[in-house]
């Protein structure tokens, strides 16, 4: 169980950083929502790809990494998509 939460936030942090390294341009996104990103990503990826009948082949699961990743970059286009519509704050000009 423990092992399971370690890997997930491992390949979170690595899904999500490669995800905002494909999207172009600048993301406000934190490192912590990055990583959040990335982790929900990497498990919808694993499960999907479990339901799908593509996980537990014999050495890496290359389809399910993908999936991870496309998911991951998607996840990143939502989040800095709706970051972007976002006003500063009460009582700032935002300029």
């Amino acid at each position: 169980m423990i092992g399971a939460i370690v890997s997930a936030v491992v390949i979170g942090a690595i899904i999500g950083a490669l995800a905002r390294l494909i999207v172009p341009g600048k993301q406000n996104m934190s490192i912590g929502l990055t990583l959040i990103v990335g982790i929900v990503a990497a498990l919808l990826g694993t499960l999907i790809a479990q339901l799908a009948g593509w996980a537990d082949t014999k050495g890496i699961d290359w389809i399910e990494h993908i999936l991870q990743l496309v998911l991951a970059i998607a996840g990143v286009l939502l989040v800095s998509r709706m970051s972007t519509g976002r006003t500063h704050g009460p009582g700032t000009t935002g300029v």
